[in-house]
């Protein structure tokens, strides 16, 4: 069939078969089909969605278009988390040398910051000299020496993605689940990976923010990793508030680095240690979730989980005198505190909005080629229940631009809500998703 009549096909609610797939997306990758052509379908797409079989066949040719790394000469089972992104979301930092000291390798291939998300490559790089664009060859001596390896997309990596991810954002059909299913994972089967354990975000700070829409995201992700042949599982967590306390890049570098050392910050380390165990459990270094968590747990309060992350930065470039002392990294010429207005309890967060005033502070880009700040960020105080006092402190805002902190206090006193009543928080983690479906989930 030639390009229209696949276009016209997929518009008019049709599937495409794997070899007409596997044409339509070659040809856009060698230029023999047109952008204009491509958009067309994408838009198809956008309405019409994907079956199971289209999906996983758009997954494998995207995959299929660069280099599929091979790990084999790594021993062990390979798992990689994966993040739909959100406010404060630094769990990578602290899961992957968590993880690799327990002895399951973590290739990690990950990416900057989008929209009022903040990037992991982004955090890692504000630890001065790290570098995140190591070569194939790089990527695969550095997992070997250390058990863990995080990096950037390479040019070599899923390139079909790469070139239609740009398309989709200049065509408004970024939000379309099978798309961004496909996106995410030929990226991440790309790795070298043996398994996956995926965190899909839901509520306010997060891109899917109704539940249900989170679950068809999660549900197909799960669905394609386990056609692939590789043991998927999803979490859907809680994104009504920021993760932890700390927003900002090299904020969320610090706050890692303290939960690596023992501090106890709730809701971020609940998440961490739920994806570590089921890391554990498909990396067969636990029979269970639950035993997983308990190793993770013994990684980090015997200290190993600390020194396997100095030891990936020392061998990644960084310099790990700031993991060592942390207060001897520059600090922002502003900090401004905010302080509440009246007492009660905190009800919510306005959390897509306060991702996005650390972006105007310095910690994000609004245009492509704007340069980040590292030091500047937010640190809130409180958590969704927590009691407050009038005058108490509710964060700080710590930025370079004077100009901006009388306006930008004001906004984020107005991003967090106070009532009344006691609040009951929702919970962290909602749902468990995998080959056999979703289900509510409890330790």
């Amino acid at each position: 069939m030639t390009p229209v009549e696949l276009i016209r096909k997929k518009r008019n609610g049709g599937s495409l078969s794997k070899d007409e797939l596997h044409a339509f997306i070659t040809g856009f990758v060698n230029g023999t089909i047109p952008e204009y052509q491509m958009s067309a379908f994408l838009m198809a797409v956008y309405f019409n969605g994907m079956s199971v079989e289209e999906r996983a066949t758009f997954t494998e040719v995207m995959l299929h278009s660069g280099i599929v790394v091979d790990l084999s000469m790594i021993p062990g089972v390979k798992v990689d988390k994966h993040s739909t992104g959100g406010v404060g979301d630094k769990v990578s930092l602290i899961l992957a040398p968590m993880v690799a000291a327990c002895g399951v390798p973590v290739p990690m291939i990950s990416g900057r910051g989008l929209g009022h998300t903040g990037g992991t490559l982004d955090k890692l790089e504000s630890i001065p000299g790290f570098r995140t664009d190591l070569s194939i060859d790089e990527y695969k001596n550095v997992i070997a020496e250390t058990g863990l390896v995080l990096i950037g997309q390479t040019e070599e990596v899923a390139p079909a993605d790469k070139k239609m991810y740009a398309l989709r954002d200049v065509t408004a059909t970024v939000e379309s689940i099978p798309l961004i299913a496909g996106s995410i994972m030929s990226k991440k089967l790309a790795e070298g990976i043996d398994a996956l354990v995926l965190d899909v975000k839901t509520g306010n700070g997060a891109f899917m923010q109704r539940y249900d829409d989170s679950v068809k995201l999660a549900e197909a992700l799960v669905s394609i990793g386990n056609s692939m042949g590789k043991k998927t599982i999803g979490f859907i967590t809680d994104m009504n508030q920021p993760l932890g306390f700390n927003i900002g890049n090299w904020l969320e570098v610090v706050e890692s680095v303290e939960c690596l050392k023992g501090k106890n910050v709730p809701d971020l380390m609940e998440v961490t240690y739920v994806l570590g165990g089921t890391m554990l459990r498909l990396g067969k270094k636990a029979d269970s979730i639950n035993e997983g968590i308990e190793r993770c747990k013994s990684a980090v309060s015997s200290g190993k989980a600390f020194n396997k992350f100095r030891e990936l930065v020392k061998r990644q470039g960084g310099d790990v005198s700031y993991l060592d002392n942390p207060d001897s990294y520059p600090r922002a010429a502003h900090v401004k505190e905010v302080r509440s207005k009246k007492g009660g309890y905190i009800s919510g967060f306005a959390t897509m909005e306060i991702g996005l005033l650390a972006i105007e502070l310095g910690a994000g880009r609004i245009k492509l080629d704007d340069v980040i700040d590292p030091k500047a960020g937010i640190i809130l105080t409180k958590k969704l229940g927590d009691r407050v006092d009038k005058g108490e402190l509710l964060a700080t805002i710590h930025t370079d631009k004077e100009n901006i902190l009388n306006t930008a206090s004001d906004k984020l006193a107005s991003m967090i809500e106070i009532v009344d009543r006691p609040v009951t928080p929702p919970p962290i983690i909602v749902s468990y998703i995998d080959e056999t479906g979703i289900r509510l989930w409890s330790f």
